[in-house]
């Protein structure tokens, strides 16, 4: 047998090593009138004509909110040792201020019950994006009192579910809540003010902070607390153009810095204070807040799709943004109009993002460097495909298990370069409601039927229970 014949050694993951699937709530659950909940932002959203595909809403979604058990039996097949779900922040407490409603946390205790019966680690997402109404209509993220409610329901949650769940995440992606949300509006609630979505970014990590405090200070002490960032890879279209690379740092600072900058390291970029000058002067920022946010971690959270491209342009450049983050006449990247962003090369997913394992690769990395020390989890990671049944009912999406194959072998070579990657959560376990765009987009390692919300678990599915249950990459199909 010649040496280009030989079998490829497995890639293998430690022992210890968390095989996940990821969800949030307002994607899965449905339910929205039962049990006192009251509307969120993305009920608002969703249901404004024009805001959503279809005008398509997560009313009904793929019903989890009585089909949990059949879904945690599900995992359980699936080999999954850990799954990351959110809190519906308005089925717990509906107004977003006050007591909690028993019945909403009820709910999260029979989750966490039947998933800690199948061996399965509960990981809890306090935010994901679904404010409560009542909070946006007394002005949402963009005002401070917003964070100091966040750390009350942080509290209530932490109290009643941090006895069986010792891992926490304060929010996930607040770069999309502040910037698509405030920003360019393409997510609840819609709004398309500059300086709103800086203010929100603000009291996003204060919220972080605080929300963290409150936890602690109802917890064991074992419990790891992180939030997830969708942090940005970004490169310069042309890697010698001085005016590309500073075109990187600025979009850099807007994606990653503004974040991690007070969460790891206690204060903002001044670039971003320079950049952002004509939008705000960033009084927001009060004595103290930057101490409430540098809270310490116990791990951090990273979710990776694709890199951007950026260069530099005229401030007046008219054309559509291929920022991948959808279609508006206003930008999610405040005091950054001289940025161009550009397609980068290669195959892609349905959502148009290009597939490159390197991305994944260099933020862990970049990660291992910035918070040396500080374990990390991959919270997101997948890719949208046009799955259909075949007519024995059997999903084959090859292209998923190759994009699984090619991700995750980043992630072992990241662990092999001295990074504390501690686990990943495959986004999502099931196609849900995609946000803005509805029920077309297919995320999903188990297929559900919209129509009789059926479960099949699609052929990645069965590639990643393998890669779960061994902890050793499968091989990938020639087809």
């Amino acid at each position: 047998m010649s040496e280009s014949a030989q079998p490829a050694t497995p890639v293998t993951f430690p022992p210890a090593f968390l095989w996940g699937a990821a969800t949030s709530a307002y994607q899965i659950e449905g339910a929205v009138r039962e049990g006192g909940r009251t509307p969120s932002i993305w009920d608002t959203f969703s249901h404004t004509p024009g805001k959503t595909a279809g005008g398509e809403h997560g009313d009904i979604a793929v019903d989890h909110y009585h089909r949990y058990r059949e879904d945690v039996a599900l995992m359980a097949e699936l080999g999954l040792s850990a799954y990351r779900f959110s809190i519906s922040w308005s089925r717990v407490q509906p107004t977003g201020r006050g007591p909690a409603v028993q019945v909403g946390l009820d709910f999260y205790r029979r989750l966490v019950d039947e998933l800690l019966e199948h061996g399965i680690k509960p990981a809890v997402t306090l935010y994901h994006w679904d404010l409560p109404q009542e909070l946006e209509d007394a002005g949402g993220w963009p005002e401070r009192d917003t964070a100091l409610r966040f750390a009350e329901y942080a509290q209530i949650v932490g109290e009643a579910l941090g006895d069986r769940v010792e891992q926490w995440i304060t929010l996930n992606e607040p770069w999309c809540s502040a910037f698509l949300g405030y920003g360019s509006g393409v997510h609840a609630p819609g709004r398309t003010d500059p300086e709103a979505s800086l203010r929100a970014a603000h009291h996003l990590n204060l919220a972080h902070g605080l929300g963290t405090s409150a936890l602690r200070s109802v917890m064991p002490a074992r419990n790891s607390i992180a939030l997830s960032l969708n942090s940005s890879v970004v490169r310069p279209l042309s890697p010698q153009d001085p005016a590309d690379l500073a075109a990187v740092r600025k979009i850099d600072d807007l994606a990653n810095g503004v974040f991690h900058g007070p969460i790891l390291h206690g204060a903002y970029p001044e670039s971003l204070f320079t950049a952002t000058e004509p939008i705000t002067d960033w009084s927001y920022v009060l004595d103290g807040d930057l101490q409430a946010i540098n809270q310490p971690l116990d791990a951090l959270g990273l979710n990776y799709y694709t890199p951007a491209l950026v260069s530099a342009t005229d401030a007046d450049a008219s054309g559509p943004r291929a920022d991948g983050h959808g279609a508006s006449e206003h930008s999610p990247w405040p005091g950054a109009d001289d940025v161009a962003f550009h397609q980068t090369p290669g195959e892609r997913t349905e959502m148009g993002w290009t597939i490159d394992p390197t991305g994944l690769h260099e933020l862990i990395m970049r990660y291992t460097r910035e918070a040396p020390g500080l374990p990390l989890y991959i919270t997101e990671n997948g890719a949208a495909y046009d799955d259909k049944p075949d007519p024995d009912g059997r999903v084959h999406d090859p292209e998923r298990i190759a994009y699984l194959e090619k991700h995750l072998a980043a992630v072992r070579r990241a662990i092999t370069d001295g990074a504390d990657v501690r686990g990943y959560y495959l986004w999502s376990l099931m196609d849900n409601f995609e946000w803005a765009y509805g029920y077309e987009k297919r995320f999903g390692a188990v297929y559900v039927d919209y129509a009789t919300l059926t479960r099949t678990p699609k052929s990645s599915a069965h590639w990643y229970a393998q890669a779960a249950r061994t902890g050793a990459l499968p091989p990938v199909a020639a087809d």
